[in-house]
């Protein structure tokens, strides 16, 4: 039993539990644990801002299976300023570790400089927030935060470490001591078999599947379990990727803003609804009556206090989305051997027809560019491969609603909690989870100022990767939204068109900002010049091995379908209705 000090032995703990990068920035409470780094196998990243480095840790996690990104900061800001990246990480399940120093333990209720109680702060946003006030306690605290983070609904914890704490010498053996079991709650058999009575019962049922299933592994055995049963599944937003958008059972995204219209619809045709691993959030469902009219729903989720949060199921399963799928695939397969399982194929053609027939046109030319147009050429010019990484407002929309997913983790976003400028460092840390992956950036022109410091972390470290930014002039229509506030938004649309400034007002020079830090910049201003871009954009970022922002100028204001309820969605734009769909 060897003497090393608390900080040694947590450092010691993190390679045990299998982590790889840090992202941080030191300071002085936090010294002795960059100390501790020293000699051992862990790679620090140094961030530009404590918030990035949180949301960088978010996409290392989400990029690669049984990965757990980590944010270190020293005490006070850098702990507040870890909130918004903690609950990005609560809200969509994502476990990440965040640890900060702390002031010494007698002058925590002195006013001591910088010292502020960061482990009440974050309670509400983490699983779990402590303040370690013991040395002995560390080698077990950062065991059961790992075990924490990976039980149950996964989410972030934050350990907070006053600096004598860290200093202090422990009896500790790394070779006796390991990880803590994790203990993943199984689907009841009864409960297996009666979801498939009424999935068989039903004449057109759906599969829901949420984040919960890429979470834990599942999305071969979703697949699987659709085929055997023959049933449509629409992916939640969280969920896209878990089966292929080319699966002939794939149905489309369900939903007021982040939808298609053939899934919306296909969904309203519905009479039973299996969900696993989602929540029934409030954009994919919109108004409830709508949504569960004529309908009855199965929920399994692994998290007993979601079964029933937003609406009452007729069956709910407390289980493992892996296990679960596991379970009702064998179930499944033992019916159809007995021949018990009905003939879908026509509710299967139905919905492949409403996909067939009602997608939306991406084929436009004007200047300046729609951006359908914009997505148009991303899938025509980027690998089926490459990981795609974007936040909240128009641009995401407008990417959901015309980019294709092949894969799970393919598609990167801060579901719930939506934090501007969530893009670049998440898209660092996707890239250094998975180097070999490319990763492309989808970023709005309002999003850019936020946190695009980090691109210099990207620099620094030559992380390479594509930012694409969607400028639609936001900044310059500010003020003129504004104005308009308190306008219908039939009238604020006409009110912003007629108001904006010209194209050649981009609020700010982005490609001057971006390469302050580093990256190298190109504007685009035309169709044409898209797919040309996009190439120059990936051979810079391999050949120069930095971050590649192109800033693509589209229409000030663009009719993306959307509406209050699913069946009330407006579509500005023509829908294709032709024997083909556009590619």
């Amino acid at each position: 039993m060897g003497v090393v000090s608390a900080a040694e032995a947590a450092v010691r703990v993190l390679e045990s539990e299998g982590a790889e990068v840090l992202f941080g920035i030191p300071g002085a409470s936090i010294l002795p644990f960059y100390a501790a780094l020293k000699g051992s196998r862990l790679r620090h990243v140094l961030a530009r801002h404590e918030e990035g480095a949180t949301h960088a840790a978010e996409g290392f996690t989400r990029a690669r299976a049984g990965a757990i990104g980590i944010a270190v900061g020293t005490s006070g800001p850098a702990g507040t300023n870890m909130v918004t990246g903690l609950y990005s990480a609560l809200a969509d399940s994502i476990p990440i570790l965040c640890i900060t120093g702390q002031a010494p333990r007698d002058e925590l209720e002195r006013e001591y400089f910088q010292a502020v109680d960061v482990a009440a702060i974050t309670r509400p946003v983490t699983k779990w927030s402590v303040c370690v006030k013991e040395p002995g306690q560390v080698p077990g605290v950062f065991r059961k935060a790992y075990q924490i983070m990976r039980e149950g609904r996964p989410g972030p914890v934050h350990i907070d470490l006053p600096i004598d704490v860290q200093k202090a010498p422990i009896a500790y053996d790394p070779a006796r001591d390991r990880p803590l079991p994790v203990v993943r709650p199984e689907p009841d058999p009864g409960a297996i078999e009666a979801a498939l009575d009424l999935l068989q019962a039903a004449e057109r049922p759906l599969v829901i599947a949420g984040g919960g299933v890429i979470l834990a592994e599942a999305s071969q055995l979703l697949v699987r379990f659709a085929e055997i049963t023959q049933t449509p599944v629409v992916p939640t937003l969280m969920g896209w990727g878990a089966i292929p958008d080319d699966h002939p059972l794939q149905a489309g995204q369900v939903g007021l803003q982040t939808q298609h219209r053939y899934g919306n619809a296909t969904f309203l045709e519905a009479d039973f609804v299996l969900g696993i691993g989602n929540r029934w959030a409030n954009r994919h469902t919109g108004s409830l009556e709508v949504y569960r009219r004529g309908k009855r729903f199965v929920h399994i989720d692994i998290e007993p206090t979601q079964i029933g949060r937003i609406f009452p199921p007729d069956l709910g399963i407390v289980a493992d989305a892996r296990l679960a799928l596991e379970a009702l695939v064998e179930a499944a397969e033992e019916r159809a051997r007995r021949g018990l399982l009905p003939d879908r194929s026509a509710w299967v053609r139905a919905c492949q027809e409403r996909k067939r027939r009602l997608r939306r046109r991406d084929d436009f030319d004007q200047v300046p560019i729609k951006p359908q147009r914009v997505f148009r050429e991303m899938r025509r010019s980027f690998p089926r491969e490459t990981r795609y990484v974007t936040a909240i407002g128009l641009y995401q929309i407008a990417a959901c609603q015309f980019l294709e997913m092949s894969w799970p983790r393919q598609f990167l976003i801060c579901g719930q909690a939506g934090p501007l400028g969530w893009e670049i460092p998440a898209a660092v840390g996707a890239k250094l989870a998975d180097p070999e992956r490319e990763v492309v950036a989808i970023v709005g022109d309002y999003s850019f100022q936020f946190l695009v410091e980090e691109l210099a972390m990207a620099a620094q470290y030559r992380v390479p990767f594509v930012v694409v930014v969607v400028n639609n002039a936001y900044l310059g229509l500010i003020r003129q939204a504004e104005m308009a506030y308190d306008m219908d938004y039939e009238v604020q649309l006409g009110f912003v068109n007629a108001n904006a400034p010209e194209i050649g007002d981009f609020g700010v020079d982005h490609l001057r900002a971006a390469e302050a830090f580093g990256a190298v910049a190109r504007r685009v201003v035309e169709p044409r010049e898209l797919a040309p871009a996009f190439a120059w954009a990936r051979e810079e970022a391999r050949r120069r091995e930095l971050p590649v922002v192109v800033e693509v100028m589209t229409e000030k204001v663009t009719n993306i379908a959307m509406g209050p309820e699913i069946d009330r969605i407006r579509e500005f734009e023509p829908v294709v209705d032709e024997a083909e769909p556009v590619a």
